[in-house]
C-alpha cells in the first residue's frame, strides 16, 4: 500500500511534462501489466493488461488479409498468442455478419481484443456515422478502434458521441501519435498535441499507436507497428523496429505484427516465436523484483 501511495505522487510529478518527439522518457516506476491492470479504472485498459498478464504475450496480430474464411482461420491459428487481433474490415471482400459473430465467438475462444485498425480523420459528426452506421457497423464488435488527431477533439468527441449505454464502458480508443512509414508527415508538435489530447480525454482514449513511449500514465498502452524480426523495410516505405528494439529500448507495451506472420507458412509457430522474443523484452524491462 505504502509503495503504490508513493508511486502515485511520483507519477504525478512526472505527468506534469511530456517527452519530446525521439525522446523516450523515464518513468518513475516500471511497473508489470498485472500491477498496471489494477491501476487502471477504464475497463478496456484494464481487460487488456490483464488479458497481456494471464496470457503472458504483449502480441497483436495485423490481419491483413482480403476474405472471411483467411481472416477467421488467421484468427483461430494465432489466438493463443496474442492479446489483440488488428483488423482492416474494410479490405474484406465477402464481408458479411456471420464474420462479425464468429470473430467475436474466436475473440472469447481464445481471450483476445479486437481492434479495428479504422483511423477515423473526420469532423465529429462525420466520424460518429462511420462509426455506428453503414454495413460494418464497427462499434457494435471491436473493442477498440484508433484515430488520427488532424481535425482536433471532435474526431474524439464524434466517435464517443456514438457510444450508446451498452458500449459506453466497453470500447477504447487509440490515438495516432506517430507512424512507422518513412518521410510521414507527422511532426513533434502534432505527437505533442496528441498527447495532450489522449489525457485530457482518459475516459475514452486507451493509449497511443506510436514508435515509441509517449506518456508517464501506466494506463496509457503504448502499441507500436511495423514491427518484424528483420529490422528493414518495403518498397512503399514501411520502416521496420524488431520485437526487442520496439519493446526494450523505445519502451512500447505491444508490438503489432503483420506479414512477419500472415505470410508465414505456419502462422501459429510464427505467432509463437514472436510472442516468445517480445514477452523476454518485456520482462528484461522489469525491475529484478518484478520479475
Amino acid at each position: 500500500m505504502l509503495f503504490m501511495i508513493l508511486f502515485t505522487i511520483i507519477l504525478g510529478l512526472g505527468m506534469l511534462t511530456t517527452p519530446a518527439h525521439g525522446h523516450v522518457p523515464s518513468a518513475p516506476v516500471k511497473l508489470s501489466f498485472a500491477e498496471r491492470a489494477t491501476l487502471c479504472t477504464h475497463p478496456i485498459s484494464k481487460k487488456l493488461f490483464t488479458i497481456m498478464a494471464g496470457k503472458q504475450t504483449n502480441l497483436a496480430v495485423s490481419a491483413d488479409v482480403t476474405t472471411k474464411q483467411q481472416l477467421l482461420t488467421l484468427a483461430d491459428a494465432v489466438g493463443p498468442y496474442i492479446c489483440m487481433l488488428k483488423t482492416h474490415i474494410d479490405i474484406i471482400n465477402d464481408f458479411d455478419w456471420d464474420l462479425v459473430e464468429q470473430l467475436q465467438a474466436l475473440a472469447d475462444k481464445h481471450n483476445f481484443l479486437i481492434f479495428e485498425d479504422r483511423k477515423f480523420a473526420d469532423i465529429g459528426n462525420t466520424v460518429t456515422h462511420q462509426y455506428t452506421q453503414g454495413v460494418h457497423r464497427i462499434v457494435e464488435w471491436a473493442h477498440i478502434t484508433n484515430a488520427h488527431t488532424v481535425s482536433g477533439p471532435s474526431v474524439i468527441e464524434g466517435l464517443y458521441a456514438g457510444l450508446n449505454d451498452h458500449t459506453k464502458n466497453q470500447r477504447g480508443l487509440l490515438l495516432l501519435a506517430q507512424m512507422s512509414s518513412k518521410e510521414n508527415l507527422i511532426s513533434a508538435e502534432y505527437t505533442q498535441k496528441t498527447i495532450q489530447l489522449a489525457h485530457h480525454y482518459s475516459d475514452f482514449v486507451i493509449g497511443f499507436i506510436c514508435q515509441e513511449q509517449l506518456s508517464n500514465d501506466p494506463c496509457m498502452i503504448h502499441i507500436t507497428p511495423g514491427v518484424h524480426l528483420s529490422k528493414s523495410g518495403d518498397d512503399l516505405k514501411q520502416q521496420y523496429n524488431t520485437p526487442a528494439y520496439a519493446i526494450g529500448t523505445l519502451g512500447t507495451d505491444i508490438i503489432i505484427v503483420g506479414r512477419g506472420i500472415y505470410q508465414a507458412f505456419d502462422q501459429a509457430q510464427a505467432a509463437k516465436q514472436y510472442r516468445d522474443i517480445a514477452w523476454q523484452a518485456y520482462l528484461d524491462s522489469l525491475p529484478p523484483f518484478d520479475k
